[in-house]
């Protein structure tokens, strides 16, 4: 399921890379004219019609990837928001409390060691993992951990 903005960001990379290759050609072939005379004034028109124009398309190829590849990056960035939110149930209404509900409801209290977070036994986070481990009420009411964001276990479940 591609976006249409990432069909046409590829373009912008491709014209941006021919422009860079042509500027090197053009500025290739204005050196090579220049070397070839001895007088400054036989070396103006090979400045003038090669060189300058080939840095001006070394400069635009340049500024064309750099749009593309933030183009690219902000279209993959909006494709997986869109799988995201395609992701979330649709049958919820406003005014019912299912909405508001925490996404864990268990007594239990884990920690993974090492972590920073302490989180209810069915939290998505620790779910699943065998090294999560019960939590001590020490650590619980010292401070030294905090409640995690998604399950947001109450200190009064413990």
């Amino acid at each position: 399921m591609r976006t249409m903005r990432l069909r046409t960001v590829h373009p912008v990379l491709w014209a941006g890379w021919a422009a860079l290759a042509a500027g090197a050609v053009l500025c290739v072939l204005g050196w090579y004219g220049v070397s070839g005379e001895r007088f400054a004034e036989r070396q103006l028109p090979y400045v003038a019609s090669c060189t300058v124009p080939g840095a001006a398309l070394i400069v635009a190829g340049s500024v064309l990837i750099a749009h593309g590849r933030g183009a690219l990056a902000a279209a993959r960035v909006e494709e997986l928001y869109g799988l995201l939110v395609a992701a979330e149930p649709d049958d919820t209404e406003p005014g019912t409390a299912s909405a508001a509900a925490p996404l864990a409801v268990s007594g239990d209290l884990l920690i993974v060691p090492g972590g920073t977070l302490w989180h209810r036994a069915d939290c998505p986070l620790v779910a699943g993992k065998a090294e999560a481990v019960p939590v001590d009420a020490k650590l619980v009411h010292g401070g030294e951990l905090s409640p995690c964001p998604i399950c947001e276990p109450a200190e009064a479940d413990d």
